[in-house]
């Protein structure tokens, strides 16, 4: 549908965006990979992310309030984001590596190759340990500290929310 155009889309007949001419499904692919590229580069997930199709509009609103880095939430209850996952200490002793973001948890790059790490490797800041899909993007998830992986807390291809358990840490 074009604007306030309530004719209903068929097959054959192609959708287009507004008076540009250009049809729907490749102005919102654009925006995809728009969109991707800027959760890519973000330090934090958005608060609140809005996409329009009629007249195009995308709103995403990042919080104003500046967050704490990964090492000093290893003793915070709350974990604050950092890009690749959260760091949350436990009431056991243990740290938990938390989902930064909304997404489908991944622990291998593909379907059927190894997982990026099991139970009882150690692992160092930056190394990547999961993946996580956002909106068909691909966002790696990298251990915030070193230590060695107790538990795998969440089942490869799951949803998962911001701030969810992925694995927990012991001291290495």
């Amino acid at each position: 549908m074009t604007g306030g155009d309530t004719t209903p889309v068929s097959e054959d007949r192609p959708v287009f965006a507004g008076e540009s001419g250009v049809p729907v499904a490749d102005v919102l692919e654009a925006v995809r990979r728009a969109v991707a590229d800027l959760l890519t580069v973000s330090a934090r997930p958005p608060d609140s992310l809005r996409v329009r199709v009629g007249d195009i509009a995308v709103e995403i609103e990042w919080p104003a309030t500046t967050t704490a880095t990964a090492t000093s939430t290893a003793t915070a209850t709350v974990p604050a984001p950092t890009p690749g996952g959260d760091i949350e200490a436990g009431d056991d002793g243990r740290s938990y590596l938390c989902a930064p973001g909304v997404g489908v948890f991944y622990r291998a790059s593909e379907p059927g190759a190894a997982a990026f790490v099991a139970e009882g490797d150690v692992v160092v800041p930056g190394q990547q340990v999961a993946i996580l899909e956002v909106m068909k993007l691909m966002v790696p998830i990298e251990a915030d500290q070193h230590g060695r992986i107790t538990e795998v807390l969440r089942e490869n291809g799951t949803a998962v929310e911001y701030g969810e358990r992925l694995f927990a840490l012991a001291p290495a």
